[in-house]
């Protein structure tokens, strides 16, 4: 077969757009990659990685632009190029594959797979010369190649053994469902391994973890204990003080290399900041806290001026790298924040620089990563007015420099996050503008990622790529159904029902649960089927809850069905490893105690508005909301079907289980009511 060159200028991806003038052979991942490595019989080296990773930058300089070492590669074998965004299917299969070959996973991730596209060994990042502890990436190749060559039952070996591995993931551990005591058991051991002077988890690097705060936040409220919330609200502070945070611009950063929360991996990704959106209106909600506000508002801010293409939908990643330094474009020296802030006087400056540990020396490799965790309480009045000058000019002395790399493609599962994030921030603090923005992001993924009646995943510069995964429509189901209950509009709903008919059609598995995968798919080596959270949460944890609400919404009991045998099909799982469970652990608490408010009136009645916000007020992540004008449009098998508006106002009707209430015309009595539905009796 002819050398088919690089291969890449025709796609979309800016992470593979970046690598078109490699001199390595770079091909897209599909079936013409794979039918000319069987037709030439050579091994595959299979490299993903995404437009904001560092590390992909350095082993790409360092090695993909090297003619040397792409003249190896191409002689060798056939390259593939993955943008694990476009296809996590992809990038989750050889991961796990990663792992079971006993290696730390990650970006970039090195994978050699034998012509049929099965792993047989694999890394991260290899260095162009041999430091770190690890081989030249040279040096790895010949080794590879030549084991590939002239040691084929080694490899046949190493291939079997992942082959059956990788069985596994389509075969997760069934058990008899997720109790609140097993629950509870699991909260306090996380609580016991958190970080008790920092918050978060482990050392060094840390990451955010939103659905295990959720975990901890959710026993909270339903025990009441305040070292839970006091974990979680200490670990909300110092994220929100420190460096992973971005101080002048808003959004928070993948994650932390340290344990302090001060130097960020630069990158800003989609999903991180829908997911904190969403944990800090929680604790808003419940603690009234300004900080929380502020950082919501702000990310928001962010999100709406840096995050939102032309059409509508939400771009998915700020790069950490600008001029070929990562984190260049947020830090600071000390003589340059002075001459910013010339025309404050010096009293002004010096009390900025104590705020935010401005010092000659730095704070991060001899520069300033702008944080407040040595001071982390807000000051007074006058102190943050003057703070909040200060950054506006630094911002816009900043915005003068060569910004990151923007990854504009709008995937459809990191886009479902954001609109229920949005939507919630939403109806939590009245903002019908963030409100309006996730439903135009909505309509963008429900109307344009659309093919021959099915979503697709990936959406850039009017070409749609890749099918759809589990993930897309358990975030866009998501969103479709808080949308539905914070608009009360019909046609959410019913996108919502069409949605879970092609998973149902494409995706399920008789014996509970979702594979992460269509039936059609037809260039992966396996289908999936997990409830593992990752960076994001899982497919079939948010499904669960998905499950819960139509059941509650719709009256149907088939939902509730299919919510159980989904339950039961994983809940052994957590008697392996519970910690990445934590979509799949907060859903099953969703299952056994739900929680509905029906509130009845016209929704302009002033009765009906004072309702809503007593509901939008309150931290209940279970809470299933419904606004209608009269009852009779419930089905009959709600609990809530037969009960009125009471005497011509607006009256909330609070549904636990088969179960309501009497009638609550007054927001108070009602705020107070939901507070204690918080905790089982």
């Amino acid at each position: 077969m002819s050398d088919a060159g690089n291969q890449l200028a025709r796609e979309t991806s800016p992470y593979l757009l970046q690598h078109q003038d490699n001199p390595v052979h770079w091909q897209p991942w599909g079936k013409a990659a794979l039918d000319r490595a069987k037709a030439e019989n050579k091994p595959i080296l299979l490299s993903v990685g995404y437009a904001a990773c560092h590390w992909c930058h350095v082993m790409a300089h360092e090695s993909f632009e090297d003619e040397a070492t792409a003249t190896l590669m191409n002689r060798l074998f056939v390259n593939i190029k993955v943008d694990r965004e476009e296809r996590p299917d992809i990038d989750h299969i050889y991961q796990s594959a990663l792992a079971m070959l006993g290696e730390q996973g990650g970006w970039p991730l090195t994978m050699f797979l034998t012509p049929d596209g099965e792993p047989f060994w694999g890394g991260t990042y290899f260095p162009s010369e041999a430091r770190y502890g690890r081989p030249s990436f040279a040096s790895v190749l010949e080794a590879i190649a030549e084991a590939h060559a002239k040691d084929p039952e080694r490899v046949q070996r190493n291939v079997q053994g992942l082959r059956e591995g990788l069985a596994h993931l389509s075969k997760p551990v069934p058990g008899e469902g997720l109790p609140i005591p097993v629950i509870d058991q699991i909260a306090e051991q996380l609580l016991v391994s958190m970080d008790k002077v920092h918050g978060g988890f482990g050392q060094a690097p840390k990451f955010p973890q939103p659905g295990i705060l959720m975990l901890l936040w959710r026993a909270y409220l339903r025990r009441g204990e305040e070292r839970f919330r006091r974990a979680v609200t200490l670990t909300l502070d110092r994220m929100c003080q420190g460096g992973i945070y971005d101080h002048l611009g808003g959004g928070f950063a993948r994650y932390s290399t340290d344990a302090e929360w001060l130097a960020p991996h630069f990158e800003k990704m989609l999903y991180d900041n829908a997911q904190m959106i969403e944990v800090l209106t929680h604790a808003w909600q419940e603690t009234g806290r300004p900080l929380y506000r502020q950082r919501i508002e702000e990310t928001i801010d962010w999100l709406q001026r840096e995050m939102v293409t032309a059409e509508g939908g939400f771009a998915s990643t700020l790069d950490a790298d600008s001029e070929g330094e990562e984190g260049r474009f947020y830090v600071w020296s000390e003589a340059e924040i002075d001459a910013v802030l010339a025309d404050f006087s010096r009293e002004e400056r010096e009390a900025f620089k104590q705020a935010y540990d401005v010092t000659p020396g730095g704070n991060w490799e001899e520069k300033t990563i702008l944080h407040r965790n040595r001071q982390p309480e807000l000051g007074n009045g006058r102190l943050e007015s003057l703070l909040a000058k200060a950054r506006l000019a630094l911002l816009e002395r900043r915005d003068t420099r060569v910004r990151p790399g923007w990854d504009d493609k709008v995937l459809a599962d990191w886009n479902g996050l954001m609109i229920r994030a949005l939507a919630r921030a939403a109806f939590a603090f009245n903002r019908p503008e963030w409100l309006r923005m996730a439903a135009t992001a909505f309509e963008f993924v429900a109307t344009r990622m659309v093919e021959t009646g099915r979503l697709r995943h990936s959406w850039r510069q009017d070409t749609l790529k890749h099918p759809a995964t589990l993930e897309d429509y358990a975030n866009m189901i998501a969103a479709a159904l808080t949308l539905h209950q914070i608009t009360t509009e019909r046609r959410f709903l019913d996108q919502a029902k069409r949605w879970l008919g092609t998973l149902e059609t494409h995706y399920a598995d008789p014996s509970g649960g979702y594979f992460a995968t269509a039936d059609d798919t037809d260039d992966v080596i396996l289908r999936a089927k997990n409830a593992h959270d990752n960076a994001t949460p899982s497919g079939n944890g948010t499904m669960l809850g998905n499950l819960v609400t139509l059941s509650l919404l719709t009256g149907d009991p088939a939902h509730e069905q299919k919510a159980q045998r989904l339950l039961k099909a994983f809940s052994g799982e957590v008697t392996r490893n519970f910690f990445p469970l934590a979509g799949l652990i907060n859903a099953a608490e969703f299952l056994q105690r739900p929680i509905q408010l029906v509130v009845a009136g016209p929704s302009e009645q002033i009765s009906t508005q004072a309702l809503r916000h007593a509901a939008a007020a309150t931290s209940l992540p279970d809470l299933v909301y419904q606004q209608i004008p009269m009852t009779a449009a419930l089905p009959p098998s709600h609990p809530a079907s037969a009960k009125k508006p009471k005497d011509g106002r607006s009256a909330g009707y609070l549904c636990i289980g088969p179960v309501c209430s009497l009638p609550f015309t007054d927001p108070a009595s009602l705020s107070e009511a939901l507070r204690r539905a918080r905790k089982p009796s």
